[in-house]
């Protein structure tokens, strides 16, 4: 009898350590489960068609002038008008890192720099030796270029030079000494011949005119000196 009840007591002893109880009243049986540890699912991210930012953000300083040459000329940066810089009084702007092409204009003239800026470094144009080499003055004026003679006529070419920003009307006094030998007497004479020239010259323009002159009938022409201008107006 006793051998019957250890063997009853091992048996429920073996249930209960494989995790199985009997419920003899219901007859319903009762088992562990083991959980799984919770895992986390991580949504996909969709990439974005947005472009990313290229800029930096960070500006540098950029100084514009042109040097003592006269006028006021009106500012483009990147075809973005940005102010005016003058005689004496340079143009300083604050601009976004990157290259950028910097641009004056004078009439329908119009002279470009490209530029690198840069944070935390001065940059500087100056636009005094393209305006010196493309206008030569800075005050309307007239030159001769270049002088033709032809028998008993002479061609000058005069040069007329605006570099201010409106139109203007320049008008110039030309004169050439020169001596001949006269078909009657063959007598030599001196004398001068003398005219005025005009033409209307567009802002920060150039233009030439041909003057000719009717020299005395006769021969042997020589010239004192080459022809000159002796005035010079500009309205």
């Amino acid at each position: 009898m006793k051998n019957g009840f250890l063997v009853s007591l091992i048996i429920v002893a073996g249930m209960l350590a494989a995790g199985c109880v009997t419920d003899t009243g219901q007859g319903n049986v009762r088992e562990n489960v083991t959980i799984s540890p919770t895992q986390t699912i991580t949504p996909l991210v969709t990439a974005t068609t947005e472009p990313m930012p290229t800029g930096t953000g960070l500006k540098g300083a950029l100084t514009i002038s042109i040097g003592g040459w006269r006028g006021e000329f009106p500012v483009s940066i990147d075809t973005l008008s940005v102010g005016e810089v003058a005689t004496d009084r340079p143009l300083t702007l604050m601009i976004e890192e990157g290259n950028h092409t910097v641009e004056i204009c004078c009439g329908m003239k119009c002279k470009q720099e490209n530029v690198d800026i840069r944070f935390g470094k001065q940059r500087t144009i100056d636009f005094s030796e393209q305006l010196k080499r493309d206008l030569e003055f800075v005050v309307p004026t007239a030159q001769i270029t270049r002088y033709r003679p032809d028998g008993d006529q002479i061609a000058i070419d005069i040069e007329f030079i605006n570099p201010t920003q409106k139109p203007l009307t320049i008008s110039a006094d030309v004169s050439c000494g020169y001596s001949y030998i006269e078909n009657r007497n063959y007598v030599r004479i001196s004398s001068i011949a003398q005219g005025r020239v005009s033409a209307t010259v567009e802002a920060c323009d150039r233009i030439t005119k041909t003057l000719r002159f009717n020299l005395g009938t006769g021969f042997g022409y020589v010239y004192d000196n080459v022809p000159a201008i002796t005035n010079i107006r500009s309205e």
